[in-house]
């Protein structure tokens, strides 16, 4: 009998777990199905792969990164460990909690180059398209050499699609934007924040980009900020020369007006307006269509495709959770996969989706929100052989984290926390957040 096809879309963080996932149960001496892993950026990592591109990459396609320069986590790094795969594993000792790109990336990478899953990846290869036949039970992947601008057709038996929710960006428009004499971008386009040096910048969106690019802009010299929100501030203790306002109404060559009455001359705007759950090249019948929630639509256990059970989404959730989320997720589609897990009825599948989406919409705020999603993380995890975590840990560094934001905005960085795995507590960095303007890993490690 012909050895089973798996198709994974994206070699981020997501598409990275599963290859993880394939390689310990083979390395346990489980036969897995050949799996192809198809990559549009010429390297791994995805949104962790830095690039100074905006707009369409060389091969005239969309870039998919919305990473930018001196971006530092902005949630505690003992929230996102690979349970088989430590910091402390990987650099030698222990961490300061707020690891900037480079470093998040080089840990990233240190899982995957030590499992040699490199060669399942194809770079530079862009999906087209992904259609099913019920009567073969197969996909049909239709992908592209970039470098090489060849178009081929594969079957598989299953497709899992790890591309990620970020990169698409929402942008509204706002009457007067044709007008504007500044800069008008949005977070997805962001790269650095030294642009702005000595500029009035309007930020709108009070997500965690409006959050952290503002943050940005305001450590490497930005004149003010000024944040615009549609329902609520923000509301964190923000330096003197950052102010956050209620809803834009327009704009004009440089001056901005809000619906209080206020205005204020600026000479850029960034919109932090989010981004859509986009799959153009799935057809229609396969193609999540969800807003970025906890706990998606037709999605069972957060991860198979309920009306198809041969095809899987990883890291689709609004995440307060990362890593270790997406390796719960990989572990147990490659389980189904392996006829490990058997799954239920679509009956059964439906009412599972449905209280958990029930309990999601019960969620009175962050706090229990962040215990929702480590509950899922947790009985995901139980539900295979991925090493046990306890994600309780996790959850009070998160908690920690938001009391420390509430504190201090610019400062919350410099605290350290518990690996739940480890059971040391983070160092302090040896330079305050604040004052830290080179991100590189040298730097970071002390080593520059």
């Amino acid at each position: 009998m012909a050895k089973k096809r798996v198709a994974i879309i994206g070699a981020g963080p997501s598409g990275l777990a599963q290859l993880r996932a394939f390689q310990s149960a083979q390395q346990k001496g489980q036969e897995i199905p050949e799996v192809v892993c198809f990559e549009k950026q010429d390297n791994w990592g995805g949104l962790w792969n830095y690039t100074w591109r905006t707009g369409v990459d060389q091969y005239g396609e969309p870039v998919h990164g919305s990473m930018y320069r001196y971006l530092w986590s902005n949630g505690p790094k003992e929230g996102l460990e690979f349970a088989d795969y430590t910091f402390d594993e990987h650099f030698g000792r222990e961490i300061a909690s707020y690891p900037p790109r480079a470093v998040l990336f080089d840990y990233i990478e240190g899982r995957v180059k030590k499992a040699n899953v490199r060669s399942w990846i194809r770079f530079s290869t862009v999906i087209r398209s992904v259609t099913y036949d019920a009567v073969s039970e197969q996909f049909t992947v239709t992908a592209e050499d970039l470098p090489n601008q060849r178009q081929y057709e594969e079957g598989f038996d299953y497709v899992i699609v790890a591309s990620g929710h970020f990169s698409t960006p929402n942008v509204p428009e706002y009457p007067g934007f044709n007008n504007f004499n500044g800069r008008i971008l949005h977070a997805h386009d962001f790269r650095d924040a030294v642009e702005f040096k000595d500029k009035d910048i309007l930020i709108l969106g009070t997500s965690y980009s409006a959050e952290d690019i503002g943050s940005q802009c305001w450590k490497y010299g930005a004149k003010s900020i000024t944040v615009a929100h549609r329902t609520a501030p923000m509301g964190y203790h923000w330096p003197d020369n950052w102010q956050e306002v209620p809803k834009l109404e327009r704009v004009d060559e440089n001056t901005a007006y809000f619906i209080d009455g206020t205005q204020k001359q600026v000479d850029a705007i960034i919109l932090c307006t989010g981004y859509v759950h986009s799959f153009p090249f799935m057809e229609q019948s396969l193609r999540l269509k969800t807003n970025n929630r906890l706990y998606p639509v037709n999605l069972y256990n957060g991860v198979v495709w309920q009306h198809n059970p041969n095809l899987f989404y990883l890291g689709m959730q609004d995440q307060w959770y990362t890593f270790n989320m997406f390796d719960a997720q990989a572990w147990y589609a490659r389980d189904v996969i392996l006829q490990r897990v058997a799954l239920p009825t679509q009956a059964a599948m439906q009412a599972d989706i449905d209280a958990w989406r029930s309990a999601e919409d019960a969620l009175p705020d962050d706090y229990a929100a962040i215990e929702f999603q480590g509950r899922y993380t947790m009985e995901l995890m139980a539900k295979t052989d991925y090493p046990a975590i306890d994600l309780e840990g996790c959850n009070q560094a998160f908690y920690a984290w938001k009391k420390h934001k509430k504190e201090n905005i610019m400062t919350f960085r410099d605290n350290g926390y518990k690996s739940a795995l480890t059971g040391k507590v983070a160092p302090a960095h040896h330079t305050p957040w604040e004052d830290a303007m080179d991100d590189s890993l040298e730097s970071y490690l002390g080593d520059a």
